[in-house]
């Protein structure tokens, strides 16, 4: 009973208080004293409290959620690295894909404007074989019809020849080879000659026959070809870039730069069936369109012009190699 009305004594004050309160807010609001009364009292005396309080409990706050969350983070951050490394990864893909298809359809375009027939093949060795120095090992043999002394190409022109065949492998000795000799001829005119490597990997020398013959710097080189012979007619084989000796010297020498480059071979044809006809200049890739002061090639008949034969009286130099030694390699 005692604590009971002890109870009832303390809820009666409190109410009591309560109600004081109020009746003194309701009059402070009455007379717009909002600052100086109760309230204005519980703000000035309760806000720094407050201050203080928010001060101390917020980084605690902080710093224990964040403790909650290192589990979380860690694991977001894991995940972001791996799609990183999955959208690079398909990027690298798609970059190799797409370049591998340019390469197929540039490929496909040689073979169907030569009329030549291919099988396509990957390079998947590089290194000397047989006391040659340049050869590619390819990923296809005589299973697939390869067989020796085969013309390899890609988009951009020819490769070498197939030197050895295995089931499901084959050996291709290089153009640029020092022991390759390819029969070449100057775009749109007659005049032929040999295509020799030099054993070096932008450079090739091809010496003609007739030396009367007039060449320049800029004219392209295909393939000549015979019936029955190691390599197709009309396969784009390089540029050619200076010319040494003059019209009427019995060694004449053109420097040429091949358009297939030997370092970086991926996808390849090999020729297994060479065309009825001779393709001529139609397998090579269209020049660009010349500003009206560039010099047009020289004619057909062959006879130099002004500025071929200002280009061909550079100076003249012996070379290594003599008509004998081109005529002791391998035929075209």
């Amino acid at each position: 009973m005692r604590e009971n009305r002890r109870t009832r004594v303390i809820f009666g004050v409190l109410l009591l208080i309560a109600m004081t309160l109020v009746v003194l807010d309701l009059r402070d609001s009455a007379a717009g004293n909002d600052e100086g009364g109760i309230r204005g009292f519980a703000t000035r005396f309760f806000g720094p409290v407050e201050t203080a309080f928010s001060a101390v409990v917020t980084p605690v706050r902080n710093v224990v959620s964040s403790i909650g969350s290192w589990g979380s983070k860690d694991q977001r951050i894991a995940d972001l690295e791996a799609e990183n490394a999955r959208l690079r990864g398909e990027l690298a893909t798609s970059d190799y894909d797409r370049n591998r298809l340019a390469q197929l359809d540039k490929l496909m375009h040689l073979a169907g404007v030569g009329q030549y027939r291919v099988v396509p093949a990957q390079v998947i060795a590089v290194g000397p074989a047989q006391g040659f120095a340049w050869t590619v090992t390819l990923d296809a043999g005589s299973r697939d019809g390869i067989k020796a002394d085969q013309a390899v190409v890609t988009g951009d022109g020819l490769v070498g020849r197939v030197l050895s065949v295995g089931p499901s492998t084959a050996t291709v000795l290089l153009v640029v080879d020092s022991t390759s000799t390819v029969g070449g001829r100057v775009e749109a005119s007659l005049q032929i000659g040999f295509v020799s490597g030099l054993g070096k990997e932008s450079e090739l020398s091809f010496q003609l026959r007739d030396p009367f013959a007039g060449i320049k710097v800029g004219d392209r080189l295909v393939t000549f070809g015979v019936k029955g012979g190691v390599y197709p007619p009309g396969i784009p084989v390089g540029t050619i870039t200076s010319v040494k000796g003059t019209p009427g010297q019995l060694t004449r020498y053109a420097s040429v730069v091949p358009f297939v480059d030997p370092s970086a071979l991926d996808l390849v044809g090999v020729v297994v069936v060479a065309p009825r006809t001779d393709p001529r200049d139609s397998v090579l890739p269209v020049r660009p369109t010349t500003s009206p002061s560039t010099t047009p090639s020289p004619a057909a008949s062959g006879s130099p012009s002004p500025r071929s034969s200002t280009s061909s009286s550079s100076s003249s130099g012996s070379s290594s190699a003599s008509p004998s030694a081109a005529a002791s390699k391998s035929g075209p």
